[in-house]
């Protein structure tokens, strides 16, 4: 069968609350769910590019217009089904990451849905539950952060990621230390710092972190090298990992012990499981991070997740974390304290509520062949 249509919607979710990190305050996100139509299935994909270019140079609006007009006029010239072929063909186009993602993973929703298995069986998954931790950004003030932290433990998170700037991080780190000696804490700077920090960053390793991620922007290899020599606390890249090169070159040059995979920061799946394998081979443990995306793309991340390699908590915490009303039933949940169950239906093995879909929509545009 060929692909008989391909529709995007870009959407706007408000937070429960708002979320702030070295970028700056954002009180909601802004998204693309694509959808790939074939013999009355559909594959539901998220491209996690975000309004701004902060996190990455990719916005909503590139990410809109490279599905629209390059990836998937590319799916339909040369009727692309398979997502392997996918990957293969979109390599032609340099960059772009989140978008090429984001139709990738349609497109593997699609392909399990078709096989009546959950993806993660495709993906070679090897667990039923993920380990979830819980990421809270900054706050007004370090009693509110303490505060927050107290309330997602009682809900039964058991590791915590803090974000820090300059101005927030010491005091803050001791703060949590000493009301939480043995809490499983690490802290994300978002690229928050310079290598003229570093001996500032060293004193980081008094509050025992299971990692510092991103202390420096996203091209620094070097300078991570650097500073990971000096510390004891392993370094994790986040932003500074877009490839399997990227991924093989910073573990190379010693720039971090860790690496963060978000599906679509290193552009789909495939290439996520070869950073997976390549670390897995090295003995670097991984970990999936999150864009706080809805339960579509949340879900997608909690398949991956399911490989042998993801040793750290991830970054994949419940539905309600972010959104009041997520776009998927049933919502993705805590199946008991730290633990989240990978849904088992086929595919995503989530239902995506098409309603709450249409209700989010800004722009909504149907491809086809």
């Amino acid at each position: 069968m060929a692909i008989e249509r391909i529709e995007l919607n870009l959407l706007r979710l408000p937070y429960v609350h708002f979320f702030e990190t070295s970028f700056g305050r954002a009180y909601d996100r802004t998204f693309i769910i694509i959808r790939v139509y074939e013999d009355g299935l559909v594959g539901y994909g998220e491209c996690v590019a975000e309004e701004k270019p902060l996190y990455s140079g990719e916005t909503t609006e590139t990410a809109w217009h490279i599905i629209r007009d390059f990836l998937v006029p590319l799916v339909f010239s040369r009727e692309i089904v398979e997502p392997e072929d996918y990957y293969e063909a979109a390599r032609v186009f340099r960059g772009n990451q989140m978008a090429k993602a984001g139709l990738e993973l349609a497109l593997w929703d699609l392909k399990a849905k078709k096989q009546g298995v959950p993806l993660n069986r495709l993906w070679g998954g090897v667990r039923e539950e993920i380990p979830a931790g819980v990421s809270v950004g900054i706050e007004d003030s370090v009693p509110e952060l303490l505060a927050r932290i107290e309330n997602y433990l009682g809900q039964g998170y058991q590791r915590i990621k803090i974000k820090i700037k300059p101005g927030w991080d010491l005091e803050v780190c001791q703060a949590i230390r000493e009301k939480y000696p043995d809490l499983l804490l690490q802290a994300d700077a978002n690229g928050a710092y310079s290598i003229e920090q570093a001996e500032h960053l060293r004193k980081l390793d008094a509050f025992k972190l299971l990692m510092v991620e991103q202390p420096f922007p996203p091209y620094d290899l070097w300078d991570h090298s650097q500073l990971q020599r000096k510390m004891t606390t392993p370094l994790c890249l986040d932003e500074s990992i877009i490839s399997f090169d990227s991924a093989r070159a910073a573990l190379e040059m010693g720039s971090c012990r860790i690496i963060n995979i978000k599906v679509g920061r290193v552009g789909g799946i495939i290439e996520a499981r070869r950073i997976h394998d390549y670390c897995q081979r090295y003995g670097v443990g991984v970990w999936c991070g999150g864009m706080l995306e809805s339960g579509i793309g949340r879900a997608h991340n909690l398949h991956i997740a399911t490989l042998p390699n993801f040793k750290y908590p991830n970054d994949l915490s419940a539905s309600a974390r972010y959104y009041q009303e997520d776009l998927i039933e049933p919502p993705i949940s805590l199946s008991r304290p730290g633990y989240i169950r990978v849904p088992d239906g086929p595919g995503i093995g989530v239902n995506p509520v098409e309603e709450r879909i249409e209700k989010a929509t800004q722009r909504h545009e149907v491809l086809r062949p």
